[in-house]
């Protein structure tokens, strides 16, 4: 029997606050009997059909229909999955990354307020969406005479949901403490199988993108990086706060963590070898009135590392933290760090 296993952490420390801990695990496994499926939906009277309009469109077109839908894109960035992502962060209020992969678009992140991705809106209430869509428990995928099957536990269904319209994957990340739609990710049926964001089940081959070399590795990360800082601000600007502005030293700080929690297989805001957050921003020669500090392992991004921050009260605390005005960001791997800052007035 194949089997993957992962575990995510969540941590949000200050000075003068308690840690809080959340997990979360997925795994992998064969094939086993299909489970029954939802019977409290009558899926007869919801339409299961594709939108025919909205970012969802683009999935499957060539990069042509992408240049001319949204122009060029700010940056690309390199993804672990195989494709790149096409950033557009000019306007917060239309914040999307498109991953393209052999000229055609596999997957969007929208998480700007003012995008279509229809059927659904950014912000739209979590039972409007309950109320007019299949939400179901069990993800069935033939692919090329294979078989899979995502099995999704209560929190997924009630935080990130996903939804099947036409040939479409549609992952909606639900803010828990509003109540609303935060963002949607798009993608074909092989990205969603290649990232495995829930518990699957599977028979015959299974999809798996090629690990990256070490090279690619740092691209992947530094693109990453510029992703969390990127959406942090969109939350930010969501609830009417400053964004906050970049500071290097701070990154290379929690770069530093993230990659001494990854080679040391220690999870923990406390280092052994470089000590506490105020240890590092000293070494770093960080100078600052207040900090905070976030931490995640084992998400299939960036995105996906915010949006579990965001739904965790600690670690939302801090990305919507009026007080702090700089953050820097340190992605290893599979190992992210956010190091808030409040940088002392002039």
């Amino acid at each position: 029997m194949a089997l993957f296993l992962s575990i995510g952490f969540y941590i949000s420390v200050k000075d003068d606050s308690s840690d809080e801990v959340l997990i979360k695990d997925h795994h992998t496994s064969e094939m086993s009997p299909t489970l029954p499926k939802n019977p409290d939906i009558k899926q007869s009277k919801i339409s299961r059909e594709r939108p025919k309009e909205g970012l969802s469109l683009l999935i499957g077109k060539k990069l042509s229909a992408l240049e001319k839908e949204l122009g060029r894109p700010q940056r690309i960035d390199e993804s672990a999955y195989g494709y790149q992502w096409y950033i557009y962060n000019l306007d917060y209020s239309r914040y999307v990354q498109v991953g393209v992969e052999n000229n055609r678009i596999v997957t969007v992140y929208a998480i700007g307020k003012n995008l279509d991705v229809a059927p659904f809106e950014i912000g739209q209430p979590v039972e409007e969406i309950f109320n007019t869509q299949y939400i179901d428990a069990n993800i069935e995928i033939d692919q090329d005479g294979n078989s899979y099957r995502f099995e999704l536990n209560d929190t997924d269904l009630n935080i990130r949901p996903v939804v099947r319209l036409g040939n479409v994957y549609v992952q909606l990340y639900i803010d828990k403490f509003t109540g609303n739609l935060s963002s949607v990710r798009f993608l074909d049926a092989d990205t969603l199988i290649k990232q495995r964001p829930y518990e699957l089940v599977y028979s015959g081959k299974l999809i798996e993108a090629d690990e990256p070399s070490i090279e690619m590795w740092r691209e992947i990360e530094v693109g990453e990086e510029k992703q969390i800082f990127d959406i942090t601000n969109v939350l930010r600007v969501r609830h009417d706060l400053k964004p906050l502005l970049w500071d290097e030293k701070t990154a290379k700080a929690a770069y530093g963590h993230s990659k001494d929690m990854a080679k040391n297989n220690d999870f923990s805001h406390t280092s052994k070898k470089f000590g506490t957050l105020s240890d590092r921003l000293k070494s770093a020669k960080v100078v600052y009135q207040a900090a905070g500090e976030n931490i995640a392992a084992n998400y299939i991004d960036g995105p996906a590392s915010v949006e579990g921050w965001l739904n965790s009260k600690g670690h939302r605390d801090s990305m919507l933290n009026k007080d702090f005005s700089h953050l820097g960001v340190g992605v290893f791997q599979k190992y992210y760090t956010q190091n808030f800052i409040q940088k002392w007035k002039q």
